[in-house]
């Protein structure tokens, strides 16, 4: 809810400032001149299937995690686009990252029921003393500690000392105690503080102030990303990354919260260096050769190639079905 609060403040003042905005069109490829500089970017506008080239003086990667990959296989607290695509761009354009295996997973994202797989529920909930207790109702682990550690112990209670909670969908969850909430600070606490909550879960006639909530680790924040300066601005010139796709801003690890932070201190940075260092020169012609370049690397080194990236959206479809032998 905070961030929808966000967005529609800054949305309604980039109207009001007449930006222009292309929408439905994520960045494909970044473009750089003779010289390597970043020199601007290709769009795919996703309702016309045309690409769209845009010359800048300076470009701002903001295009978030990589949690739609789902890497080994787990659900994501993150949105449809989510899906590396920052990362693929900058790295061919000779970016540096650090810290790209490191992932971080949030300890309750929803595992039943199924249409809200990954759905975030906030750590505020044991914090008012939502307390986790495996199927025989045994708590097993601090809720206060952190999300790592609280990860780590929900995976082994489901997986290796089988105390999960078996779902009709095959999955293993944790209970949530959520009830606690209401007898701990009174009735109506959890409906008044936690209202998108309560309100998700009605909608599948479940009432969290009555029972409690399955909950699994979700992948939901990608701690490395491309590697920043304290401006924020990349290996590349004319090139900066703020947000998840940046990497480095919180190490291998990251508190609750400071993602936020992350992107105001160094969005703004972001915008006022590339402001104060704005010339009124051009760049040399935009080209794609370190595209090229980047291929040739990936022969030499005979890496076999990958299908198509970057995946703009994950692929939900159903599996291709094999032609029945006759």
């Amino acid at each position: 809810m905070t961030g929808l609060e966000i967005m529609r403040v800054l949305r309604d003042e980039m109207q009001n400032a007449q930006i222009p905005v292309l929408e439905f069109s994520p960045v494909v490829e970044l473009l750089t001149d003779p010289t390597g500089a970043c020199a601007g970017a290709v769009l795919l506008n996703l309702d016309t299937r045309r690409h769209v080239i845009v010359h800048a003086k300076k470009t701002i990667l903001a295009t978030g995690g990589i949690g739609r990959l789902h890497i080994q296989g787990f659900p994501t607290t993150n949105h449809y686009g989510a899906t590396a695509d920052g990362l693929v761009v900058a790295y061919r354009a000779g970016a540096r990252l650090l810290y790209a295996d490191s992932i971080q997973y949030h300890p309750t994202g929803v595992v039943w029921p199924e249409q809200m797989l990954g759905l975030l529920i906030s750590e505020h909930l044991r914090a008012k003393g939502a307390q986790l207790v495996d199927q025989g109702g045994e708590r097993f682990i601090n809720e206060l500690e952190t999300r790592d550690a609280i990860s780590s112990a929900i995976i082994r209670a489901c997986t290796a000392q089988g105390r999960g909670v078996p779902t009709p969908g095959g999955r293993q969850g944790i209970w949530l105690d959520t009830p606690l909430i209401d007898l701990l600070h009174g009735r109506g606490t959890i409906e008044r503080q936690f209202t998108g909550i309560h309100h998700r879960f009605r909608k599948f006639g479940i009432d969290v102030t009555q029972v409690p909530i399955l909950i699994y680790p979700a992948q939901h924040y990608q701690n490395g990303g491309i590697a920043i300066d304290g401006r924020s601005a990349t290996a590349i010139p004319n090139l900066y990354a703020v947000g998840e796709v940046a990497g480095g801003v919180h190490g291998r690890n990251r508190l609750g919260s400071n993602s936020l932070v992350d992107i105001l201190v160094f969005g703004r940075r972001a915008g006022r260096h590339a402001a104060e260092t704005l010339t009124p020169a051009w760049p040399e012609p935009a080209t794609l050769n370190h595209l090229q370049e980047y291929h040739a690397e990936l022969e030499r080194l005979g890496i076999q190639e990958t299908p198509p990236a970057p995946l703009l959206l994950p692929d939900y479809g159903p599996p291709a079905r094999a032609e029945a032998v006759r």
